[in-house]
């Protein structure tokens, strides 16, 4: 027995050295053997990249910046706009970090790949949303705005803040920025300003002048404070441009900015209202006994048995500042076929500017055209004008359709202008695009109505990029000759017409083409001011 204890604990002692041999060489190899990593570490405890973090937080930048109402933000603090290749070359400029940390704090030599741009913005593309072009819509005939194009341009709201606009090249993003401050005043050395671009806002320091007071400048019929209106809501509206800031209007800074100067509107009523407009915003709606009537200097007198003159001319001796404006509907030279009949045809130009711009614009520094409204064939008729083009009456039947015609004589004024500019190298010279009408159910003789007091009721923000009036823009292209565009600016203020108020309250006629002033024209100016 005793024999095989001890021959039993040999066997057993021998097993366990050769246990222990074996266990020895198998972590050596262990240790050994580089693919132990892919077992002890598996891949989904790294720490991401740097990068990583980076993409996933830009992703997420982005889509929170396309809905301000989703992120709690105002829509103004949505302000710089980032084109793609801004994206490129600035969301991925990633910091050299050329590795990861594994959980020990050891770094690998995984080299870092930039995220590519593509997969950003994909995942950030909106669904086409309705532009506020398709809102806007201008008629051949006439150039006047459709009534009820049947928009529910309360859409506009809903609108997210960057979009790819027709025509555009570039992916257009607007990041919110640090502040709620206004977007910068641009300099001549940054990018034009789209002034025509942007929204309305309510302004507390609006109106500029009071409707009561100006009454050397404004006639009594566009004074709605005059009338029986009682809302005024419309008076403290302010246009605020998507990219910049407009400077604002003060009289004396125009004043200095225009002396020894002289600012010229030629057009139809919607001019003579802008001129008025100017006026009042320069005197603060103020009787200024020192600003000279100089009409006699440009012909402009009231001529016997005429209800005004055709035109008027006031001049400011303390900057020598003169403002003029000159009635010239049609943007025609009008010649009466018969100067000794009261009752004459008048040959209707089409190729030929007013005589009075003729003769007078070597003597003005700012130029301020407009026509649209006259171009029926029912003002036609009562006016007798016939159309003319070479000197001859028109026979041309394509010419002779209305839209064709205006649409001619737009381009035709346009081009006279752009080539009197190199004799005048001072001379800055602005077509002005049609104000909207908004007739609804009718037009001014058959019923029409504009009743609606609310702004903004019908939108407020325009962000197209082209004018709504086509013939305008593509008159003015090619040519020095500058687009002042109010057109989409306007068509969203339907509340700011004459309406059915007047100053004795008897009913008639709605004017729901004219603006109350103080009102939207005064925009008008002040877009005028800002690229003066």
């Amino acid at each position: 027995m005793k024999g095989n204890f001890y021959g039993l604990r040999g066997k057993q002692l021998s097993l366990m050295l050769i246990t222990v041999v074996c266990m020895s060489i198998l972590v050596w190899a262990w240790e050994k053997n580089p693919l132990h990593t892919s077992f002890l570490h598996p891949q989904n405890i790294w720490l991401p990249l740097t990068s990583d973090l980076r993409t996933e937080a830009h992703v997420e930048t982005v889509v929170t910046s396309q809905s301000p109402e989703s992120s709690g933000k105002d829509e103004s603090s949505i302000a710089e706009e980032m084109t793609m290749k801004d994206l490129d070359e600035r969301e991925f400029e990633i910091a050299p970090t050329k590795g990861m940390v594994d959980i020990g704090g050891n770094l690998t030599n995984r080299v870092e790949e930039k995220e590519e741009p593509s997969k950003v913005i994909k995942s950030v593309e909106p669904e086409k949303n309705e532009t506020a072009e398709d809102s806007f819509s201008v008629t051949e005939s006439g150039g006047n705005q459709e009534p009820d194009s049947g928009v529910d341009n309360s859409k506009q709201e809903e609108r997210m803040d960057f979009q790819v606009p027709s025509g555009s090249e570039h992916f257009n993003a607007t990041l919110p920025v640090e502040n709620n401050e206004n977007p910068p005043i641009l300099d001549k050395k940054q990018a034009a300003c789209n002034f025509a671009k942007g929204k309305w806002v309510v302004d507390d320091q609006r109106p500029l002048y009071s409707g009561f007071s100006c009454k050397r400048w404004l006639s009594g019929m566009w004074a709605c404070r005059m009338t029986q209106r009682m809302n005024f809501d419309y008076e403290t509206l302010k246009w605020q441009p998507k990219d910049c800031q407009m400077e604002e209007f003060e009289g004396s800074k125009f004043l200095k900015r225009m002396q020894d100067k002289t600012l010229a509107f030629v057009g139809d009523s919607l001019g003579r209202q802008q001129f008025q407009s100017l006026m009042c915003m320069i005197t603060g709606g103020k009787d200024r006994p020192d600003v000279l009537d100089v009409g006699r200097e440009y012909g402009l007198v009231k001529a016997k048995g005429a209800v005004r003159p055709n035109g008027w001319v006031y001049r400011f001796p303390s900057t020598n500042t003169t403002v003029l404006y000159y009635w010239s509907a049609s943007l025609c030279d009008l010649e009466p076929l018969n100067i000794t009949n009261p009752a004459t045809e008048y040959a209707m130009h089409l190729d030929r500017p007013p005589a009075f711009l003729h003769r007078f614009i070597h003597r003005f520094d700012v130029l301020v055209l407009n026509t649209g409204h006259h171009w029926n064939r029912g003002k036609l008729n009562a006016n007798r004008w016939i159309m003319y083009v070479g000197g001859a009456r028109n026979t041309n039947k394509k010419i002779a359709e209305i839209g064709r015609a205006k649409n001619f004589t737009i381009h035709s004024i346009v081009s006279w202008v752009n080539s009197q500019l190199p004799k005048y190298p001072r001379l800055k010279a602005f077509y002005r695009s049609i104000s909207p009408r908004h007739f609804v159910n009718g037009d001014w003789n058959t019923g029409g109505s504009c009743n609606n007091e609310m702004p903004m009721s019908i939108g407020k923000e325009v962000l197209q990029d082209e004018s709504s009036d086509v013939d305008a823009e593509s008159a003015v292209r090619g040519t020095k000759v500058r687009l002042l565009d109010i057109t989409a600016l306007s068509q969203v203020r339907d509340e700011g017409h004459i309406s059915q108020f007047t100053i004795k309250g008897t009913p008639g006629a709605q004017d729901c083409l004219h603006w109350c002033l103080p009102g939207v024209p005064d925009t008008w100016n002040e877009l005028l001011f800002a690229q003066i």
